[in-house]
């Protein structure tokens, strides 16, 4: 079992920064691939970006040059850096975790709020 706890959401304006954080358990925390997803009221769940156990990432691209997704495997946590925020990365934020033998994400953290006033 993996647990995932975010952090670090809140309300924020336009044009403004925040930091995500995702503690995860588990001793094999840098076998995982991770990744940000994130839904917003109405819509579908979608992905935010990704980083593999290589560190290798990829990004949506309505985020591109604007977000960074990082980990730290000493710590067991996952980060994901947004600057320059826009109304439309209002969302709830999950981080997910695929584990060794898994084909897809199999684990969900709780999910928190950002939320970006125009």
């Amino acid at each position: 079992q993996v647990q995932l706890v975010e952090s670090g959401g809140g309300l924020v304006q336009a044009g403004g920064s925040l930091r995500l954080s995702c503690a995860a358990s588990g001793s094999i925390f840098s076998m995982y691939d991770m990744a940000w997803y994130r839904q917003a009221p109405g819509k579908q769940r979608e992905l935010v970006a990704a980083i593999s156990s290589g560190r290798r990432t990829n990004y949506a691209d309505s985020v591109k040059g604007r977000f960074t997704i990082s980990r730290d495997n000493a710590k067991n946590t996952l980060y994901l850096s947004m600057n320059s925020l826009k109304p439309e990365d209002t969302a709830v934020y999950y981080c997910v975790a695929k584990t060794f033998s898994a084909s897809e994400y199999n684990y969900w953290g709780q999910g928190t709020q950002v939320t970006v006033s125009s």
